[in-house]
């Protein structure tokens, strides 16, 4: 398990986020985290977890999983094959990659078969409250509206926040909630962990950043 409250940083597939110029990212968020001993991860994609892996110290999870075995799967994911690339963990289910709640949960239970950390994504409470039955360890709440925009949902939606963490909470108190979309400052985190949340799932607030190193110094100060 990583340590918490945590940022996790998810290149997704934009122009900076993949090759190497995820390296050199990836290097920037290390060198931060490293300076201010800030509990900082990295979500990639799948041709850059060996690399990214074994050329940083930061954790690092796959953007997805496909929950399948060995077998005849051409073109999905092998929950196996990213954990030998280097992943400790996975996100599972965001928002730009919807599964089922039986796909969701066949994931969850693939990777913790394999010792995967999970992240699954919500993007409402019904959704959040269904996840924490399945026992990830983390459970992240992204409203898909608020995404890649200017306005977190920890001000915008407080109480998604606040109802997420309250109904996870009443599951399992080992179930850890993370605050995404629109995160972009260290108000924004520093709100997010006051609603009870236990750190941040974010992107384009980094990875599109004009100047990457001060928007993650900027981000780490809400965790303080």
């Amino acid at each position: 398990m990583i340590a918490t409250p945590v940022i996790i940083v998810n290149f997704k597939t934009y122009e900076k986020g993949y090759g190497a110029k995820a390296l050199s990212l990836t290097k920037i968020l290390q060198k931060v985290a490293e300076d201010t001993k800030a509990n900082v991860a990295v979500a990639v994609g799948p041709t850059d977890i060996k690399e990214i892996s074994h050329e940083s110290s930061l954790p690092v999870f796959a953007q997805h999983i496909d929950a399948i075995g060995y077998g005849s799967h051409t073109g999905y994911i092998l929950p196996e094959a990213a954990k030998e690339a280097g992943a400790v963990g996975t996100l599972i289910n965001h928002s730009e990659h919807r599964l089922r709640l039986a796909d969701i949960e066949e994931c969850v239970r693939r990777a913790k078969e394999i010792g995967l950390i999970t992240c699954v994504c919500s993007n409402n409470l019904g959704t959040s409250k269904a996840a924490s039955l399945l026992y990830p360890d983390f459970v992240a709440v992204e409203p898909p509206e608020l995404i890649g925009g200017d306005i977190s949902v920890s001000r915008a939606k407080p109480e998604l926040v606040k109802g997420t963490v309250d109904a996870v909470k009443a599951v399992s108190p080992e179930v850890k909630v993370l605050c995404g979309a629109g995160v972009k400052n260290g108000e924004d985190v520093r709100k997010a962990l006051e609603l009870g949340s236990e750190g941040v799932l974010l992107a384009s607030g980094v990875v599109k950043a004009k100047d990457v190193e001060q928007a993650i110094r900027d981000l780490v100060t809400g965790m303080v």
